[in-house]
């Protein structure tokens, strides 16, 4: 469903590893919002919910809910770092247009 690149399954281990409150692994969401229509949310997670697809990667858990699944089939999520700015960046085959800030998409 979701493919981490080598860099996100690293910075997911370190901001894991740093988690002030112990997490088991960390959510992937598609919620209604941003300049497109959709934006996602991603956040430390210490359980799975009913309805959860849970992929592991490398020994990162992601939790993706039942609503986000469609939204975000097929996508590649990659870590970069550049001189403005460092985060995460989707590659989702379902989004059919994006904000000029690639923040959120349509």
């Amino acid at each position: 469903m979701i493919t981490l690149t080598d860099n996100a399954v690293a910075a997911v281990k370190t901001a894991l590893s740093r988690a002030s409150e112990p997490a088991e692994g960390f959510r992937i969401m598609v919620q209604a919002g941003g300049c497109a229509g959709f934006k996602y949310s991603m956040g430390l997670e210490s359980v799975s919910r009913e309805g959860d697809a849970i992929i592991e990667t490398d020994g990162v858990k992601m939790f993706v809910d039942a609503g986000s699944q469609p939204h975000v089939a097929g996508t590649t999520v990659d870590f970069v770092t550049g001189l403005e700015s460092s985060g995460f960046v989707f590659d989702n085959p379902n989004a059919r247009g994006k904000c000029g800030c690639g923040k959120s998409f349509s």
